[in-house]
């Protein structure tokens, strides 16, 4: 081998090692500066208790403030404010969902929104998906499973999410949820009977680690999903 493709081999290792740093980072930044930005774009919202406070401004929080009208632009500090308002708010609509008037209010939204035209299918999706995923009770996930898919030969990570109905023979049929990596809130839903699957020994929240990392982050019981790849590797070569 050459120096040369020597060379270029350790630059490329050193390469996507360095990727492998970085690209975390940038997506974290990357995802933080985009729900700020979300923050300041209804920031009108969010500051509009401050316009009255006496003697403060327009123009000390906008800097293109003309006649006491709030502008576009704010000053940074205020957008600081925004985001730490939205956070404080969040919290407290937590605080309140978790008490009668709180929850009334809450299913009082859910039946104004699910009952308009169009946005009612879109709210009702985006709920589903995100009570799935940050639910603190029981979670919609119950079993991290391996499932033939999307052809023979080929096996994917999935979640058991219900069991649908029972055969005459006593085979339960189950729906999986197969996630796309990395953005786990899309993927596949497969009815099956429960024998086609292989169940893995790893938590649902390392399962949806496992899926977002791209594969590359093991679940603690990395020797038992190893078992489990194995087994089904060798059915495979017996079968072939």
């Amino acid at each position: 081998m050459s120096k040369r493709a020597t060379l270029f081999g350790r630059t490329r290792r050193n390469f996507f090692t360095g990727l492998a740093v970085v690209l975390p980072v940038i997506i974290s930044i990357g995802v933080a500066l985009w729900l700020f930005n979300q923050a300041v774009a209804v920031s009108d919202i969010l500051l509009f208790p401050f316009k009255y406070i006496p003697g403060l401004e327009a123009e000390y929080i906008w800097k293109d403030a003309v006649d006491g009208q709030p502008g576009k632009e704010l000053y940074w500090w205020w957008e600081v404010v925004a985001i730490l308002e939205a956070v404080v708010l969040t919290g407290l609509l937590g605080f309140l969902t978790r008490y009668y008037i709180g929850k009334k209010l809450v299913q009082l939204m859910d039946y104004i929104l699910l009952n308009v035209p169009l946005l009612g299918k879109i709210y009702g999706t985006v709920k589903q998906v995100n009570q799935a995923f940050t639910s603190e009770k029981k979670s919609s996930f119950q079993q991290v499973i391996m499932v033939e898919f999307p052809r023979k030969g080929l096996y994917s990570v999935g979640f058991v999410t219900a069991e649908q109905v029972k055969t005459d023979e006593g085979e339960s049929i189950i729906s999986i949820f197969v996630p796309t990596t990395p953005n786990p809130t899309t993927g596949f839903l497969l009815v099956l009977p429960e024998s086609k699957v292989v169940k893995l020994d790893m938590s649902v929240a390392e399962g949806i680690k496992y899926i977002v990392s791209l594969g590359a982050v093991p679940p603690e019981n990395a020797s038992g999903i190893q078992a489990a790849f194995k087994s089904q590797a060798a059915r495979m070569l017996a079968d072939g």
